[in-house]
């Protein structure tokens, strides 16, 4: 059995981009994504509405988290022989099940457990996700395939997350999660309608989750993405502190806007390259990272600085799920689905040192110190990436 054997056969062979399909997986990202986010904006509703405190209430990120961490390998590995649609409307109908649960809460536990299946669903579909939208197109637009499917998360993390904020506080947190119930209703339609089947992967080629992880290139990546994402999560998580620290000018809001709108520029470009240029994206993508880093610490005092760390920040952050993607999807084969759960645990390891490391930061040497985290650990991760020449990044790709 050859664990190294190209990404299965596409099915469909013409040469144009399945967009209608592709779009709606990009909507799946952003309902992921907007439902993970969702409470950050909604602290102060949720614990008065809950009668909890602040803290209580910021659980339920926590809930969400823990839930895709641990069932995002089980869930693969249960369910990679199954067909792709019936899997894509059955985690479609999961969030639709947990957002509605969560918005008629009566208390605290009840929401945490609805978050804790949202997480878990997250899991599933994150883990397969990448696979099913890079098996639709045509094998050499594969890459662009992935990136379209992809644009969900930096239009979340921009537009979604800051409209969820002033929809709870200007008709309560309840209905905000009622707007993301009926997204998912709609979502789940246009995924029944227009996204097209295909096969799970074939009994004999599935690996051993431990022979996956011993498949060249996959250990690579996946240090690769824990670094470069616990060093966007450090600075992403406190944005606040550091923006007030570093006296910039900026309120966080319109500083995340920034970003997203940095972030889709990065999805465009990678879309436009990651066919022909993966190696080469990834580092220039890696590098610029550490460069918004050194001019973060420049900002301080400056608005208009700030403003360019964030946009070279976006930029080398919205292609990064991609590119990582990509690359584990090409290194793994036909186990790329189990893989790609493998990349979304790091992932979310990444999110929880990211909060646990960065509050000993920033209530430690302070907010202000975070940009200089981010270069030295921007800068492993680039030498990761360029020690994975031969399997995980390769070269000539």
């Amino acid at each position: 059995m050859t664990m190294t054997s190209p990404t299965p056969p596409a099915t469909r062979s013409h040469e144009a981009l399945p967009v209608p399909a592709l779009t709606v997986m990009a909507c799946t990202g952003f309902i992921v994504i907007m439902t993970e986010t969702l409470p950050a904006g909604l602290l102060p509703h949720l614990a008065d509405g809950l009668g909890v405190s602040e803290g209580g209430a910021g659980q339920l990120v926590s809930a969400y988290a823990i839930g895709t961490v641990l069932a995002a390998i089980p869930a693969i590995l249960l369910t990679r022989g199954a067909r792709r649609k019936p899997l894509l409307l059955a985690g479609l109908l999961g969030f639709l099940v947990a957002n509605t649960v969560t918005a008629l809460s009566p208390s605290l536990p009840v929401a945490l457990g609805a978050r804790f299946v949202a997480g878990a669903f997250s899991g599933l579909l994150w883990g397969m996700l990448a696979g099913y939208a890079r098996r639709i197109a045509a094998p050499q637009h594969a890459g662009r395939a992935l990136a379209i499917a992809m644009t969900g998360t930096p239009v979340a993390l921009s537009v979604g997350t800051p409209l969820g904020a002033w929809l709870g506080s200007a008709l309560g947190w309840r209905w905000a999660f009622v707007a993301m119930s009926l997204l998912t209703a709609a979502v789940l339609v246009f995924a029944r309608l227009l996204v097209p089947d295909v096969a799970g992967q074939r009994a004999q080629t599935r690996a051993p989750l431990i022979r996956v992880l011993g498949i060249p290139g996959v250990a690579t990546i996946l240090v690769t993405v824990f670094v470069w994402m616990l060093a966007h999560n450090l600075l992403y998580t406190y944005i606040a502190p550091y923006l007030r620290q570093a006296r910039l000018g900026l309120r966080p809001d319109l500083a995340l806007v920034v970003f997203g709108a940095a972030a889709l520029g990065g999805i465009w470009i990678t879309g436009v390259f990651i066919d022909r240029a993966l190696r080469r994206l990834t580092l220039v993508s890696v590098a610029l990272f550490a460069v918004s880093g050194v001019v973060f610490l420049g900002a301080r005092g400056s608005t208009v600085a700030g403003v360019l760390a964030i946009v070279l920040w976006g930029i080398a952050f919205g292609g990064a799920a991609t590119h990582l993607q990509t690359a584990m999807g090409e290194a793994a084969g036909e186990n790329g689905d189990v893989a790609n759960a493998l990349l979304t645990t790091s992932f979310n390891l990444a999110i929880f040192a990211g909060g646990a490391l960065g509050a000993v930061i920033v209530d430690g040497a302070g907010a202000s110190v975070l940009p200089a985290v981010m270069i030295a650990l921007a800068l492993i991760a680039l030498v990761t990436v360029g020690c994975g020449r031969r399997a995980a990044f390769p070269a000539g790709r």
